[in-house]
């Protein structure tokens, strides 16, 4: 608890304490901590003198600010329509078997995250995904592949 304290007021001092710098400190708690935690919400509300409520209500609303623990490699396949046309159903069954968890779970090495999101914005090179920050588009399972096996690779080396 006094690490998350400390996070938070860190995110304060840089962001502020009003409530414009809500989504930017929470936005640095799940960078850091992969979630938003209860406790860090009851802990921002201290900070800048704010309801609990409304920072449970931030944090649960936006689909990118975690509040489950999340692996370190969140990878997020858009659920668009588009990319259904394009294939996603094949990318979205390879990952499933590469990583042998389903839409929602977390590798019990903690590593992947597998989860849907609304529009990614990539609806021209569908089907896309995010892993983290970093677009990939124009997926086939082969490219999907490939790229979970570089992953895989960064944690070896």
């Amino acid at each position: 608890m006094p690490e998350i304290k400390e996070l938070v007021k860190d995110l304060a001092d840089q962001h502020g304490r009003n409530r414009e710098s809500l989504l930017p400190i929470l936005q640095g708690i799940v960078k850091k901590k992969r979630h938003v935690s209860e406790n860090a919400m009851v802990e921002v509300a201290r900070e800048l003198d704010m309801s609990a409520a409304l920072v449970y209500g931030t944090a649960t609303f936006y689909s990118f600010l975690d509040t489950e623990p999340r692996g370190k490699y969140v990878i997020r396949l858009c659920r668009t329509i588009t990319c259904d046309m394009h294939g996603k159903k094949e990318i979205m069954d390879t990952l499933k078997d590469l990583l042998k968890i389903n839409v929602g779970e977390t590798t019990k090495d903690n590593r992947f995250t597998l989860l849907e999101t609304n529009c990614l914005g990539w609806c021209h090179k569908g089907p896309a995904m995010l892993i983290n920050e970093k677009p990939y588009t124009e997926l086939t399972p082969d490219k999907v592949s490939e790229i979970i096996e570089e992953y895989l690779k960064q944690e070896i080396e």
